[in-house]
């Protein structure tokens, strides 16, 4: 039986639940949800947990409830909990430098600015895992200052443009690691990469 572990990254909580940030969050809700399965907490792991089988694999989703800046916290607890080969993990988070639900899936990579990633890599010791990014768009430019509103951005509410474009995103990015037993990887990233939100 082949266990395939999913990690969204995001922010526990209420005021948080349908901010930009949380698209990894959000991402895999609605994939549990498609399977009937409920998120569970368990401390031990720092995250709420949901598993389901499809075909003849068990996927294991995971939010972590550490806070996006501390997310490798509980990454680390789930890899030592579960003893994973890192090639088992992938974990789905927000873009602020892709366009508005466009698709990147990467083997490895560095943080790219984003804290959730960075607290991963230190806790890992390395930038071998794979991550399937999802474009939030840049933040608006502030005229006056001439700086990018970042923090607003991420953590501001997803609107309800942007939410029938991502419910299409995240539809694509299920269908696809829902292959993951059956098609190979490359496949897999190039479908992904190549996605056009606009024609779906």
């Amino acid at each position: 039986m082949k266990e395939i572990f999913l990690i969204g990254l995001g922010n526990p909580g209420k005021k948080y639940s349908i901010s930009r940030h949380n698209i990894g969050f959000l991402l895999l809700e609605n994939f549990s949800k498609k399977y009937n399965s409920n998120f569970l907490l368990k401390d031990k792991l720092k995250s709420y947990c949901s598993e389901f089988q499809i075909n003849n694999s068990t996927f294991r989703l995971f939010l972590p409830n550490t806070f996006m800046n501390n997310s490798g916290d509980a990454v680390r607890a789930i890899v030592d909990w579960y003893k994973i080969n890192l090639d088992q993990l992938f974990i789905i988070v927000d873009d602020k430098d892709l366009p508005l639900g466009k698709i990147r899936f990467r083997r490895k990579g560095s943080s790219g600015g984003h804290n959730g990633l960075k607290s991963i890599i230190e806790q890992l010791q390395t930038q071998n895992f794979k991550r399937i990014k999802i474009g939030i768009g840049s933040p608006p430019l502030i005229k006056e200052k001439n700086n990018f509103n970042t923090i607003s951005h991420v953590l501001g509410n997803i609107s309800r443009e942007e939410k029938s474009m991502l419910d299409n995103v995240y539809m694509r990015v299920i269908e696809s690691l829902e292959q993951l037993n059956t098609k190979k990887e490359e496949y897999i990233i190039n479908e992904l990469n190549s996605f056009d939100k606009d024609q779906s």
